[in-house]
């Protein structure tokens, strides 16, 4: 028999987890980028990786306070910006994507190469930095909550801080968005050509875009690695790409369109990976093993994003204008 409350249990603790919520983040910055600015960024993940390891090194190797690793991680991510952009953003997109997803690579390459393995771990990565977070703890010792969603203090205590982090992007990305500065980033995604022959410098648009959407990556990195540990592999391409999936999910150019489209993906991946493994065990699926089990979860979720596109191209909470130039 398949435990149906089990799956269901384990799919919900989804909807509130820091991964959703780091993917959420992460999603709103490219919503920035690809939804409302236009750039193809395809190098999400080394934003990521930046903000993650930039604050597990300050807090180990130099012994800097929570709020001093954060600036080191934002601090990165404008620098890798910087570089990204300043070759690349006078030139077509596609440059960009071609330059964002190599350079991605090449940062995890870096902290994975045995030459700094005293500073970043090599492939085992880096643990132990938690310590400095969890003192800044209010909660009382204890396990609180109901159901599914029963947690020890440093587990609510980060689940409120990571949604906190990403209910203040959203407004502030709303507010920025409403702004003569986003009117003039959506004027840019719709005709560059008409933006500068307006007298407006589209070339540092764009770069404070890429800085802006850069350091939400970034911070949705030190969120994704308080729960776990850094480990290099965790910054692959389809880390960028699952970002991808998730801000057409829910809507390019919207602002929770990232937010739930993290959600419904997180949850469907909780799902069908509880599904599968049950139903392998249970004699269901006589055909595949318990390994092959594993990646037929995100063949799945593939399937059921594809379906969602198909039938509502525009996303969740997108509309078929939101392309247009919002005067």
């Amino acid at each position: 028999m398949i435990d149906w409350g089990a799956i269901f249990s384990n799919a919900a603790v989804e909807l509130i987890s820091p991964t959703t919520a780091a993917y959420a983040l992460a999603a709103l910055g490219l919503a920035i980028h690809f939804g409302y600015t236009g750039l193809l960024n395809f190098g999400q993940a080394g934003f990521m990786a930046l903000g993650a390891y930039g604050f597990a090194i300050s807090t180990l190797s130099f012994g800097f306070p929570v709020w001093g690793a954060v600036l080191v991680g934002v601090g990165a991510s404008v620098v890798f910006a910087l570089v990204l952009g300043i070759p690349t953003l006078r030139l077509r997109a596609d440059y960009l994507a071609i330059v964002t997803i190599a350079a991605a690579e090449i940062v995890r390459l870096l902290f994975t190469t045995n030459t700094f393995q005293s500073i970043t771990g090599s492939a085992n990565g880096l643990s132990g930095y938690k310590g400095g977070f969890a003192g800044l703890n209010p909660i009382p010792e204890g396990r609180y909550g109901f159901g599914p969603f029963e947690y020890n203090e440093y587990d609510w205590w980060l689940r409120i801080v990571a949604w906190s982090i990403v209910a203040l992007a959203c407004l502030f990305t709303w507010q920025i968005m409403r702004s003569p500065w986003g009117r003039v980033i959506k004027g840019i995604r719709e005709d560059e050509d008409a933006v500068r022959a307006l007298g407006k410098n589209v070339y540092s648009y764009k770069m404070q875009s890429l800085i802006l959407g850069g350091v939400f990556g970034t911070i949705a990195g030190m969120i994704f690695v308080l729960p776990r540990a850094v480990v290099p592999s965790n910054y692959q391409t389809s880390l960028t790409f699952f970002i991808y999936a998730i801000l057409l999910l829910g809507g390019a150019s919207t602002i929770l369109g990232p937010v739930i489209g993290s959600m419904v993906f997180w949850v469907l991946l909780s799902f069908f990976s509880g599904f599968i493994a049950r139903a392998v065990e249970a004699g269901w699926i006589p055909f595949i093993t318990s390994i092959q089990a594993g990646q037929l979860r995100f063949i799945l979720v593939g399937v059921a994003i594809m379906l969602i596109v198909i039938f509502r191209p525009q996303g969740i909470f997108g509309n078929k204008k939101e392309l247009a130039f919002v005067k």
